[in-house]
């Protein structure tokens, strides 16, 4: 396990990460939301701080271990290069890694052409060959999208016909009363049934994809920040703390750096705090980063039940900012509703880049939650839904705007050598993690 401290091994010895990966943890100060557009990455007296830390190389550096940045890692460390991963938290996958519905995606909804079901369609396939090999708990269950009234179905031929020119292989459009016979519970006009949908363990294939990095030399670092970086000699700096100073940062200064890390390759796979990073790069153009959204969504889980309703995901149609309060199941059988949507304003710099938000459910939110369910649930009885858990979702359009694609950014959009940042990776980001790695691998370092 390549997992130790930055600082202990500069205070040991004279250390190049590019020679011999070691492993770490690490982070320090930030700003708050009141300099989030004056980046203290441009302020001449962060410079001067940036000068006084010591310096490191590297090969290929990883911001964020949550399943995308595993995934690249693992293709990094597979492709020869010696990769270092870093995160803020104290181990892998604290963020939407962990707080999402388990579900791998067919590729559906997403509008042709974009990344979105170019790397979902191959992720999925991707993903199920790899949980096979390496016998992470997964199970292909399939999926119901249903219409609950007349004026619905237009949109749901919608979804279908766009799903089938993606690629998604075996949708089919049947009658309610087809569906019913499927699922007895259910409720629904008509409905499109998807069989290459399914669920999947998160925490075994992350550590999965965690462990195969590691094998091929991967160093880890947790409780480490990239507080931010610029451009000097055509190379990134990336300034790296200890995350213990910058949970007790003096918002009036900005963090002096532990480490100046000078990697030939970087991808900012940070997720929820990606663009925020990104703004803190002096030297990037900021018009090509696209503006931040979050949206909470809360799950519920079903109470006094010994037998699942269900045996298939049931999805409602899509609504704004998301694809509706569905029905989920876990492997072990347990029934879940959500994500609903509540948008998040004034999320301060702090919190971002050390995932400080409100995860709480509260169960006054069931009451939302029960007339959206049983539009295609109608049996659910009054008392049977208990909290679960809650999840932010990194989004790049905002309330009442259409969903926008992936964003991934190299040098040929923003011009910096070595740089890769990888924006909005919300859902279907579990399921096109692998696909992801491999694109990033193969068009910016030109490994196949």
């Amino acid at each position: 396990m390549r997992r130790c401290s930055i600082l202990r091994i500069l205070l040991a010895s004279s250390f190049t990460l590019s020679s011999s990966p070691p492993s770490y943890p690490l982070s320090r100060n930030l700003s708050s939301a009141q300099r989030h557009r004056r980046s203290f990455a441009g302020s001449s007296e962060a410079m001067r701080n940036s000068c006084s830390a010591p310096r490191e190389s590297a090969d290929c550096v990883v911001i964020g271990a949550g399943v995308v940045g595993l995934a690249v890692a693992r293709q990094l460390a597979i492709a020869g290069r010696d990769v270092l991963v870093l995160d803020s938290a104290p181990t892998f996958g604290t963020g939407t890694s962990s707080r999402n519905s388990e579900v791998i995606h067919a590729g559906i909804y997403y509008p042709r052409g974009s990344l979105k079901p170019e790397f979902c369609v191959r992720g999925r396939e991707l993903l199920y060959k790899y949980c096979s090999q390496h016998k992470i708990p997964h199970k292909q269950i399939g999926k119901l999208i249903v219409a609950t009234g007349p004026s619905e179905v237009p949109k749901l031929t919608d979804i279908m016909n766009r799903g089938i020119q993606n690629g998604v292989y075996g949708l089919r459009l049947m009658d309610g009363s087809e569906a019913t016979r499927m699922e007895p519970e259910l409720w629904c006009e008509k409905a499109v049934f998807s069989p290459v949908t399914g669920i999947i363990d998160t925490h075994s294939l992350m550590l999965t994809l965690m462990g195969e990095a590691e094998n091929h030399g991967t160093t880890f670092s947790f409780n480490t920040v990239v507080t931010g970086a610029h451009i000097e000699e055509n190379s990134i700096h990336l300034r790296i703390s200890d995350t213990k100073h910058l949970e007790s940062c003096n918002e009036k200064i900005p963090p002096n750096p532990d480490l100046i890390l000078v990697p030939k390759f970087v991808v900012n796979s940070a997720g929820l705090s990606a663009p925020l990073l990104a703004k803190r790069i002096h030297g990037l153009d900021m018009q090509v980063v696209p503006p931040t959204y979050f949206a909470r969504g809360c799950y519920f889980t079903l109470s006094s039940t010994k037998k699942s309703p269900f045996e298939r995901l049931i999805y409602p149609l899509p609504e704004d900012g998301g694809i509706g309060v569905h029905v989920t199941l876990d492997l072990n059988g347990q029934v879940k509703f959500g994500p609903d949507v509540e948008w998040i304003n004034g999320v301060d710099d702090v919190s971002s880049f050390l995932n400080r938000f409100d995860y709480s459910v509260s169960a006054s939110r069931a009451e939302r939650f029960y007339p959206a369910i049983r539009k295609y649930y109608p049996n659910l009885k009054d008392g049977s839904l208990e909290p679960g858990y809650a999840g932010i979702r990194p989004k790049l359009s905002g309330p009442q705007q259409s969903p926008k694609d992936f964003v991934v950014q190299g040098e040929d959009i923003h011009g910096i050598s070595g740089l890769v940042s990888l924006f909005g990776i919300e859902s279907p980001g579990l399921t096109s993690s692998m696909a992801i790695a491999e694109y990033v691998v193969s068009r910016y370092l030109n490994v196949q």
